[in-house]
């Protein structure tokens, strides 16, 4: 589906209910994501319409995570970098304490880097070991790292630069559920009924979620 009523869109769309009936549905990654073309046009306002977005897609001018985008409906999801190479501006997806995905610039250099969550791992062939990052990015490493932990990956040569795991004294940013938007460091994990829980605490208060909910940032 090409299109999504607007009514039916994500709380986390930063764009008024008003408006035109329909908006640009995201190519894939739909649930977590918001199509390029809206972010563009409709949160950043850099370009007018969806015709003056093929154009500069054509002139090759944007990428995301470093990777050339040809797609004016491409999925752009939590922590994702859009970089405009003629303007030579980067914008990085956040969430907001209202649950809002919203859009920082950031400088070229803060562009090279990104954190994932590390979802699994797969053992390969010759013992090689394949980690498995959110949004569908795999790496083969030697790195060692467990399901939860982050990556912070270099986007130039898709190399991770370190592991950052899930423990006491990380910092750690919510991403979805009712706390979505919050960070703090976290004081404790404990096991409740079968599920992973954090404690973490900001100068805001303290709040317990689920580990799956979260993902540790430096």
């Amino acid at each position: 589906m090409a299109h999504v009523n607007r009514q039916n869109i994500g709380n986390f769309w930063a764009i008024p209910r008003k408006g035109s009936k329909y908006l640009a549905s995201a190519s894939h990654d739909k649930k977590d994501s918001i199509p390029l073309v809206v972010v563009l046009r409709d949160v950043l306002k850099i370009v007018r319409n969806k015709k003056e977005l093929q154009r500069i897609i054509n002139e090759k001018q944007i990428q995301i995570n470093h990777k050339e985008i040809r797609d004016t409906n491409y999925p752009v999801c939590l922590f994702d970098i859009i970089s405009l190479i003629s303007s030579k501006q980067n914008f990085q997806a956040l969430l907001s304490k209202h649950k809002k995905m919203i859009f920082k610039e950031i400088s070229n250099k803060e562009a090279e880097t990104k954190i994932f969550r590390i979802i699994s791992k797969k053992v390969l062939s010759g013992k090689n070991v394949q980690i498995n990052l959110m949004h569908g990015r795999n790496i083969i490493s030697e790195e060692k790292a467990n399901t939860g932990d982050s990556a912070l990956l270099n986007l130039k040569d898709n190399k991770i630069i370190k592991i950052i795991p899930m423990e006491k004294g990380q910092n750690a940013f919510v991403t979805r559920g009712k706390h979505a938007g919050y960070s703090g460091k976290i004081e404790e994990i404990v096991s409740r009924g079968g599920k992973e829980i954090a404690k973490i605490s900001s100068e805001e208060g303290k709040t317990n979620v689920w580990t799956k909910n979260i993902i540790i940032i430096e």
